[in-house]
């Protein structure tokens, strides 16, 4: 059977994530459900496609994703399911599959039409849990809903270009557990604008003119341990999604802090790559 994922913005304190769990097992009680992330920042829709996007491809094809986020029915958040890079999204229709159709097309996509046979004010419970559990048993796109021929887009999403390709702009779509600031800006982005030319990284009043491979390449290993950079240096790398980071080297939030504290580097705020 199909493994079934959870992604929310639900926490764990309250009944929701467990209420969830126990009528996918009522309806399939051999199912296999994984928790992706619980912890994603109230109606944050671009964490919630961060996240996801990186975690959905180590699952195995046919794996069906539930997204619990800002998914209140409404005229403008339609609810979707999706047929993508052979896995299954269920999902608000509010721009949160944007980043991971960003370079792969769905499908197939279908606007979910159950609503008028379920009456909730939970749809990730109501709704979302029943369409799940029709595609884990086999069941088709189409019963559950009308094919749409495209999605919502969520433009913060995406970074944008100057005219003459000389900068590229871009903004943090991420804060991780250590505090560092990951931005919309890809490896694959600025190879092809670059094109290997010199650059300048910009976030906030810092910049940066070398992008490391890993974070530790910042510490010069043949110096004295007592004599090395300390902990803290600020430094710029494409983590391990290819999503250019600004981090603070073994960043403890508890001590020295992190790129979002360090640098005042918060969701939304601009990061700029200009290429000379």
């Amino acid at each position: 059977m199909s493994i079934i994922t959870l992604t929310t913005d639900f926490g764990t304190k309250d009944h929701f994530v467990g209420a969830i769990k126990g009528t996918i097992y009522s309806e399939l009680p051999n199912a296999r459900i994984v928790d992706i992330s619980h912890q994603i920042s109230p109606f944050n829709i671009a964490e919630t496609a961060y996240i996801l996007k990186n975690a959905y491809k180590s699952f195995p094809n046919g794996s069906i994703h539930i997204i619990g986020v800002d998914s209140e029915l409404n005229d403008e958040n339609k609810h979707i399911a999706l047929l993508l890079d052979n896995h299954y999204f269920i999902c608000p229709n509010n721009g949160v599959i944007s980043l991971l159709a960003s370079e792969i097309k769905p499908e197939k996509i279908v606007e979910i039409n159950i609503h008028d046979r379920v009456e909730t004010i939970f749809p990730v419970l109501d709704v979302f849990v029943k369409v799940a559990c029709h595609i884990a048993r086999g069941g088709t796109l189409e019963v559950i809903g009308k094919t749409i021929p495209d999605f919502e887009r969520m433009v913060e999403l995406q970074p944008t270009v100057s005219g003459d390709n000389n900068t590229i702009f871009g903004n943090v779509i991420y804060v991780d557990n250590y505090g560092n600031s990951i931005s919309n800006i890809t490896k694959k982005a600025f190879n092809e604008i670059g094109k290997g030319r010199d650059f300048e990284v910009i976030a906030n009043r810092y910049s940066f003119k070398k992008i490391v491979e890993k974070y530790s390449d910042i510490v010069d290993f043949s110096v004295p341990k007592e004599l090395r950079q300390k902990d803290g240096t600020r430094l710029a790398l494409f983590n391990t999604a290819n999503y250019l980071e600004i981090a603070i080297y073994r960043s403890n939030l508890n001590t020295v802090g992190g790129a979002a504290s360090l640098l005042g580097l918060n969701y939304r705020d601009s990061i700029t790559v200009k290429f000379t």
